[in-house]
């Protein structure tokens, strides 16, 4: 079973608020197998939404929209679901008394276009928006199924979770998870990783892939199975095949940060880490504030500054155990970094030119300084 979902909102194209209820929904199909097979973002205009809706019923067995349920003329969802299936729109008064009260309870008044709230195509089912003013509905059409939400995210939440999500697993009968686990590592390019383990990311399931960043490759790995156990048995399998391949490049899994990564070696081997940095915007400085105990502090010097000048009366004054030096210069078309790490380890230096885009700049100096931090760090006895 395949599902598409459609995020409707002008103010999501011209980029005013960001699409989080895409993200939630997607999410939330893990948890009852359902594979998400593509998202779409389109403004509010009811021809439009129209055709995309009637596109998406071409190749899903689910298709979720979320927004322009509201009660002004720029809502147009109903009327644009009622047009691609061919439907009129039909008021409901039972909806109608609904509205009326939950206005009623705030002691409100609804206005004359909240009645168009009650208005939902012809044999679709309302869903009571418990929380909010605009009904959510579903409605089935032989060989999908079609639930339009409303936009606002606390609203969705709730009716996604409580309603929609025991709907679709009733109606199209899953009986599976999607369980995900992403690996982190840093260091090393995307093709690097992609050599060894490129025989991993031709498996159907569980599935392998990667995302590049700044200075650092997440792979994902994604299984479908009929039960939380074996779902995560099959993860567990997979994530041992590549930590094995991919060794100590791999940092940390999910929510675990670089960062914290390096703070939690450097608190067990009791070290405090300093900085001193010129050209990155005190983005290492920022990084290392999160370690908490393990940063000692950083300064900020200007680029014609030599960071050597200072680093020893900085180091002192500030307690470090380890003092990281890293500057971002521009060195003809490229920007070149240069860093100097001093701690009881003993000295070492790193090179690096970047030549990609320059408001990444910043990010990819901390993951690629703070990745040969910890790679030291891993190197030293407790």
């Amino acid at each position: 079973m395949s599902a598409e979902i459609i995020a409707i909102g002008t103010e999501l194209l011209l980029g005013e608020i960001q699409d989080t209820n895409t993200q939630l929904i997607a999410r939330a199909f893990q948890t009852i197998g359902l594979d998400l097979h593509r998202s779409t973002v389109v403004g509010d205009n009811a021809e439009r939404i129209s055709t995309v809706v009637r596109e998406s019923l071409t190749r899903a067995d689910a298709i979720v929209t979320c927004g322009g349920l509201g009660p002004t003329v720029d809502d147009p969802t109903r009327q644009a679901v009622a047009e691609a299936l061919g439907r009129p729109l039909e008021f409901r008064e039972e909806l109608w008394g609904q509205i009326q009260e939950r206005f009623a309870r705030f002691r409100r008044r609804p206005s004359e276009n909240n009645r168009r709230q009650a208005y939902l195509p012809d044999g679709a089912v309302a869903i009571e928006n418990r929380v909010g003013t605009a009904p959510a509905f579903y409605i089935e059409t032989g060989s999908a199924i079609v639930v339009s939400l409303p936009g606002v995210p606390a609203e969705l939440q709730v009716l996604l979770e409580e309603d929609v999500l025991p709907l679709l697993k009733t109606k199209l009968q899953l009986r599976g998870v999607i369980k995900r686990r992403i690996l982190h590592t840093a260091g090393v390019g995307e093709s690097v990783i992609d050599s060894r383990i490129q025989d991993l990311e031709l498996l159907e399931n569980p599935t392998v892939g990667l995302s590049a960043h700044p200075g650092s490759v997440d792979v994902r790995l994604t299984a479908k199975a009929g039960s939380n156990q074996l779902a995560e048995e099959s993860i567990r399998d997979l994530e041992a095949t590549l930590r094995q391949r991919l060794g100590e490049d791999i940092y940390g899994a999910d929510e675990e940060s670089l960062e914290g990564e390096v703070g939690r070696l450097l608190r067990g081997l009791g070290w405090r880490i300093g900085c001193l940095e010129s050209g990155t915007a005190a983005a290492l400085a920022s990084a290392l504030a999160s370690t908490g105990s393990a940063f000692a502090g950083g300064m900020i010097l200007p680029s014609d500054r030599d960071l050597s000048e200072v680093s020893l009366a900085w180091q002192i004054q500030a307690g470090a155990d380890v003092m990281v030096q890293v500057s971002l210069e521009q060195d003809k078309a490229r920007l070149k970094m240069h860093a100097r790490f001093v701690g009881p380890f003993g000295e070492a230096a790193l090179d690096r030119s970047y030549g990609g885009p320059l408001p990444n700049a910043s990010q990819w100096v901390v993951n690629i300084v703070l990745d040969h931090v910890r790679r030291m760090l891993l190197r030293i006895e407790p």
